[in-house]
């Protein structure tokens, strides 16, 4: 970041006052002064200005979608035109939001609800594995899979606009609140299961990806709501451009190119402007640089001004809008503040989206707005998603230990005991009564109590929720109440049932005649002497709202080193919605199988039992890195907290630039306990036979940037990025004696960039004994890096060093060479 001299004098200047002004002085007139002056301080002048929004161009697919829109559109007065863009309260539906209507014209409006990892928050439907345990399969097709069954669910319960998937936060911060609702932190894999998601989803409806841009953690992400006359307005994401385009917006362009219907705005500031009225984020790079098609609408409650935001970029604001309500935007087209072409922009773009992806008349109908109410049961599910939620489950389980194959286990246990209060089902899987924030539609039945503090009450969560608590208020960090299938907030899933581990270890226990123990409640346990093997069920809550307090909780750890000291076969299972350390216990002798289980979804026990019993061997690969410590993660560990400098405006400096997770590790030449993309299946794979090869010459051509230039931009970018010009292919053999799946990673370095990056990956089932040839294909983009001079993509020179292998600290990666 760049300080410029009016900065600086300006930056004196409040000093001097600062100084001037004793306790005393604090009166109601001298902080306002104040604030006042450290606003125009903190929040203008770092965001560069774009003027004006580029207007949507009907590029590629949208052709026809665009055609009607503006037929439609035309047809509209300004004040129907207004109508559509602001969210209006309901009662007639339970969406998360309904946008306004024109009935004259018949447009039904559009309802808008949660979550991309499945309906939230109603009956009959399903809840499917969320974002962070799909990225762990490392299996874009299953992503695309769990996608249109989703999709499916919510256009049978009338949503229009399903608020997914989430690829912001990437998780940039260690312990953020929210990173569990995304695939991962590295951006390729993120970006490939983003597509994949898209795609799926708006088979059915329209997708809002979210949140652009640079949302990585929850403290101060908004004004203190609850707080009257508090001053903080929020942290600000401070991003450099080379970090914005290489690690934060490459999802994004992923999203936009699959042909994304909406885009959701942040709550936080990116580098002192406001996500929702940021015009270098929404018209420079959004609508700029990516050529989106569709429409931006703000996170819930984002929106900070009425002009400026709609001037910016914004289309859409959720749930209502005090700016533009009542024909403020008509007022200010009519005024001639607001042109004309901005404001028939936003309504085309809203209409062009429902016409491609999800042109329904009747919005909202299958979402009951009291579910204690009676009503009529629309019952979204359709059996054959069935096998899609169960391979998602058992996909995203990744074993890290596994000592003498102590999994799987080769023979029915006789005497099998289980502990932890992971094991069973949440006692209450139930809408309630008498709580604007309650815990039952935000996946946090299990999470009953604050470790160390007592009751976790549903104010409490609400102010929590609307970033009225302070930042060292005490959270949850595991969920004691029963097992965790689903992080927390607004990405949860609402299960239509829950088998809970317990449940499937007793139903496998029946079948084998297999004695079955049981302590879920002591923390310190007896463990029966004749028992074969020890299971440990524990896990790492998180949800929107706050980020996590720590990366292990002694709670859990003291459970399983008590349970070890007594049996020389324990397996440890973890359900963890983020980054779970495990050093205090993983050395331990004792200790033969550990398995981050992440957030299975409802069909969660089953799938752990195939694993465990060897029905399937183990295929899931860590989308994050592991450290030994929590230091190991550098600045990017926690949240940044409210400064005495900052007064209010706390800032959030991104000074890693791209070297988040593994590329972080790999530059400060730390070891990680499990590195990124590691797992361990039961079988054994050999690579050999690695070919490189370019497939089309680069020497001349350069990918531009038409940020500045009149031309529509094709959406998803200059299409020129997505050209192959090399192709990577190996052999794979299963030398082991199990079917088993392998993940093939593939890794380059760019010259000036860091050590390696992920730009490839391939997952292939192999029977014992035979082999399977894996081919990746790298695109311009792919071994490009951005230019902040010139202001575009510029495909290295020199020569590109490629490994492929298990993952990305793989001993035994085979290498090559691309020169460029």
């Amino acid at each position: 970041m760049h300080t410029s001299a009016t900065s600086i004098a300006l930056l004196s200047g409040l000093t001097a006052f600062i100084g001037s002004t004793s306790a005393q002085d604090a009166s109601p007139t001298n902080l306002t002064s104040l604030a006042a002056h450290l606003e125009r301080f903190w929040s203008y002048g770092r965001s560069p200005p774009v003027y004006p929004t580029p207007e949507g161009s009907g590029a590629g697919d949208w052709g026809d979608a665009y055609a009607r829109a503006r037929d439609l559109v035309s047809q509209m007065t300004n004040d129907e035109k207004n109508n559509i863009t602001y969210g209006h309260p309901s009662t007639a539906n339970g969406c998360s939001g309904n946008s306004g209507s024109v009935p004259r014209l018949s447009f039904p409006g559009l309802c808008l609800a949660d979550s991309g990892n499945g309906v939230r928050a109603t009956d009959g439907v399903n809840a499917y594995p969320p974002g962070m345990h799909i990225g762990a399969s490392w299996n874009k097709q299953l992503a695309h899979s769990r996608a249109h069954y989703m999709g499916a669910e919510f256009k049978r319960k009338g949503v229009n606009v399903a608020l997914g998937p989430v690829i912001g936060p990437l998780g940039r911060v260690a312990r953020g609140g929210r990173n569990w609702e995304g695939f991962s932190n590295d951006p390729y894999l993120s970006g490939s299961l983003a597509y994949e998601t898209v795609q799926g989803l708006q088979e059915n409806v329209i997708a809002c990806v979210k949140h652009f841009i640079g949302n990585e953690q929850e403290t101060e992400r908004n004004p203190p709501l609850l707080r009257r006359g508090a001053l903080n307005q929020s942290s600000s994401s401070n991003i450099d451009d080379k970090a914005m385009h290489e690690l934060y917006m490459w999802p994004f362009q992923d999203a936009v190119r699959a042909g994304a219907g909406a885009i959701m705005c942040t709550y936080q500031k990116i580098n002192g402007s406001y996500g929702c009225q940021n015009s270098k984020t929404l018209n420079g790079l959004l609508n700029g640089e990516l050529g989106f098609q569709g429409f931006v609408v703000t996170d819930w409650g984002a929106q900070h001004s009425g002009l400026a935001s709609a001037e910016a970029g914004l289309d859409m604001v959720m749930p209502s809008s005090s700016y533009w309500q009542d024909g403020n935007l008509t007022l200010m087209v009519t005024n001639g503040s607001l042109p004309q072409s901005r404001l028939d922009d936003m309504a085309t773009r809203i209409v062009a989206s429902w016409y491609r992806y999800s042109e329904s008349t009747s919005p909202g109908t299958g979402l009951s707005n009291n579910l204690l109410a009676p009503h009529v049961l629309v019952d979204a599910r359709d059996p054959a998603s069935k096998k899609t939620i169960m391979q998602g489950a058992i996909e995203g389980h990744v074993l890290v230990k596994n000592t003498n194959g102590a999994l799987p286990l080769k023979k029915s246990p006789r005497l099998l005991s289980l502990f932890g209060y992971d094991a069973y089902a949440p006692l209450q899987n139930t809408p309630t009564t008498g709580s604007s924030f309650p815990k039952w539609p935000f996946g946090l039945e299990s999470t009953q109590t604050i470790p160390g503090v007592g009751y976790f009450n549903d104010t409490y969560l609400g102010s929590l929720f609307l970033s009225s608590e302070p930042a060292d208020a005490p959270t949850p960090d595991a969920a004691l109440n029963g097992t965790l299938w689903t992080g927390g907030g607004s990405g949860a899933t609402t299960p239509a049932y829950i088998d809970a581990p317990f449940d499937a270890f007793q139903r496998r226990a029946r079948s084998d005649n297999t004695f079955l123990l049981w302590d879920f409640y002591s923390p310190a346990p007896s463990v029966e002497g004749a028992s074969e093997a020890c299971v440990v069920f524990i896990n790492a809550v998180a949800s929107e709202g706050w980020d996590r307090p720590n990366l292990a909780d002694s709670y859990s750890d003291n459970l399983v080193e008590h349970v070890a000291s007594q049996c020389n076969n324990t397996m440890v299972v973890i359900h963890n919605a983020g980054i779970r350390l495990v050093d205090r216990w993983i050395d331990n002798a004792n200790i033969t199988a550990v398995i981050y289980a992440h957030m299975p979804g409802q069909d969660s026990g089953q799938a752990l039992v195939d694993i465990m019993y060897g029905a399937v061997s183990p295929s899931g690969r860590l989308p994050y890195t592991v450290a030994k410590r929590e230091r190991d993660y550098g600045n990017t560990l926690g949240p940044a907290l409210p400064s005495p400098a900052e007064l209010w405006h706390t800032q959030d400096n991104f000074t890693e630039g791209v070297f988040i997770d593994y590329k972080h590790f790999l530059a400060h030449n730390i070891t990680p306990r499990f590195a990124f993309g590691y797992g361990l299946t039961y079988s054994e794979f050999q690579y050999s036979g690695l070919q490189v090869q370019k497939v089309a010459q680069n020497s001349t051509y350069q990918v531009g940037s038409n940020t500045t230039t009149t031309t529509p931009t094709p959406e998803g970018g200059d299409p020129a990025l997505f050209h192959t010009i090399a192709e990577v292919s190996c052999t794979i053999a299963n030398t082991g004696a199990v079917p088993a799946a392998e993940v093939a990673q593939l890794y380059v370095h760019i010259p000036g960039g860091p050590d390696r990056v992920l730009r490839g990956f391939e997952k292939v089932l192999i029977q014992p004994g035979e082999s399977a040839s894996v081919r990746f294909g790298l695109t311009r983009k792919d071994l490009s890096a951005w230019d902040v001079v010139a202001q575009r993509w510029v495909v290295a020179s020199g020569e590109v060093a490629v490994w492929v292998g298990k993952s990305v600290l793989d001993g035994g990666m085979l290498r090559g060479g691309l020169e460029m």
